[in-house]
């Protein structure tokens, strides 16, 4: 069985979409403040995508950063040096 993955643009634009439709739904959560439990639930429904799209982006990043530390250049981005540190000098 082939397994399908999304394509890069698609996946790497996942978080920022999550984080949007939270701030969205916390946002509609807002303007509804008249409707009790509807309101409460938008509300909580946009903390849940907004933590969960911080939490995506940040595990990604802290996972390339580790990947790139050990060699492995397929996962540097650009603010991860690409050059180790020359012995006795400063770690960045």
């Amino acid at each position: 069985m082939e397994r399908r993955h999304l394509s890069r643009p698609l996946y790497e634009g996942l978080p920022w979409f999550y984080m949007a439709f939270g701030i969205a739904a916390l946002g509609v959560s807002y303007l509804l403040a008249a409707h009790g439990a509807l309101s409460l639930a938008t509300g909580l429904l946009g903390l849940v995508v907004l933590v969960y799209g911080i939490v995506v982006f940040l595990r990604r990043r802290d996972y390339r950063a580790l990947r790139s530390e050990y060699g492995n250049p397929d996962s540097i981005s650009d603010d991860v040096p690409t050059e180790p540190p020359a012995p006795g000098g400063p770690i960045v």
